[in-house]
């Protein structure tokens, strides 16, 4: 069936047949937000689009087109040759800007003047970004979701990735947030996506769920890092989480931490700085005999010097002031948290 030149939001979330996204918007736009599995073929640089606004600010509209309008053709001419090139007639490309208009119109009609059946995505990202507001409001209130808990070095995150290797619907919110959830939690080298997109791949992976089956989700508090969670999923799996609460001693969190977060053991400023952080709760002694066991290298002493100190009593008062089913929950006792025992005890949680 031949794509219309136009496709709304509703035609766009309903099963088709649309073999790529395009986002046309520049790269910084595209950075803070986007519509999953777009690919960013923008028409405009970051720098040309200030040119472009200013222009049309400070001297006319007009004028902003003309110089607008040669930048736009050289850089869809630039993609048609570098990344367009290879695909057949059969290309059913989406093409998107901000709001529907002459971005995206630009690109779509040149596509399908060459016969490719490329269509517009009426309103552009505003429309999407309010479905995904919109979406946040009620789809995550109709799932049950079973709540992953247990003190920090319980090797939740691990758990929920062994549920989802055997089928299980897992909401992953720290590795979507690219986050662990705590002052050590930041991860090397990468920074944590914007507000805005995290919301994007919370209300997708949803959107993939089905509200007949569970959902495993691990507890968290209001905030992973810097990003909120969506406040009625985060109130739906306070108020109705059924909470599963993984229970290990330290001695075998301290073997997992030093595992987990290895990464830490060659970035010893970075771990010393973030520590730091915690100054106001712990003293000057305290962090300074914390950063005297990262200089002498004994790295199990620390974690378990923080689990004790600081991670259990943070987490169990975070967890009881937020989760009030806590005494409810069930628990699977492990005395290994190695990977080959992860399958194993999400076997046990899927038992439950």
């Amino acid at each position: 069936m031949k794509q219309p030149e136009t496709t709304t939001l509703d035609q766009f979330v309903q099963p088709n047949d649309f073999n790529q996204i395009i986002d046309v918007r520049s790269p910084a736009e595209f950075e803070e937000d986007h519509i999953p599995g777009a690919i960013n073929c923008p028409v405009l640089s970051n720098e040309e689009r200030v040119i472009v606004g200013t222009l049309y600010k400070q001297v006319s509209a007009f004028d902003a087109k003309k110089v607008g309008g040669a930048l736009v053709a050289r850089n869809i001419a630039q993609h048609m040759d570098e990344q367009f090139r290879q695909h057949g007639k059969d290309w059913k490309p989406l093409v998107y800007c901000w709001r529907g208009g002459s971005r995206s119109g630009a690109m779509t009609h040149i596509l399908r003047q060459v016969g490719w059946q490329a269509s517009q995505l009426e309103g552009g990202y505003k429309t999407w970004r309010r479905h995904v507001l919109e979406t946040l409001q009620t789809l995550p209130a109709q799932f049950q979701y079973k709540v992953i808990c247990g003190e920090t070095g319980s090797a939740k995150t691990r758990i929920l990735e062994a549920l989802a290797q055997q089928s299980a619907q897992v909401l992953d919110l720290e590795k979507l947030a690219l986050h662990k959830g705590s002052v050590l939690g930041v991860l090397m080298d990468q920074d944590q996506p914007s507000q805005k997109y995290f919301e994007t791949q919370v209300c997708h992976a949803l959107g993939q769920f089905d509200p007949a089956k569970p959902v495993y989700i691990e507890a968290e508090s209001k905030k992973i890092g810097r990003l909120r969670l969506p406040e009625l999923l985060f109130e739906t799996m306070k108020v109705k989480g059924e909470l599963i609460r993984i229970e290990a001693n330290v001695q075998v969190r301290v073997e997992f931490l030093l595992r987990d977060y290895d990464y830490f053991l060659t970035h010893a400023e970075k771990l010393k700085s973030q520590l730091s952080f915690l100054f106001r709760l712990h003293g000057k002694q305290v962090i300074d005999d914390w950063h005297s066991l990262i200089e002498q290298g004994e790295w199990a002493t620390l974690v378990e010097h923080l689990l004790v100190q600081h991670y259990d009593p943070a987490y169990r008062k975070s967890t009881e002031a937020t989760y009030a089913q806590l005494g409810q929950a069930s628990s699977v006792v492990v005395a290994d948290l190695s990977p080959a025992q992860m399958h194993g005890i999400a076997q046990q949680i899927l038992a439950l």
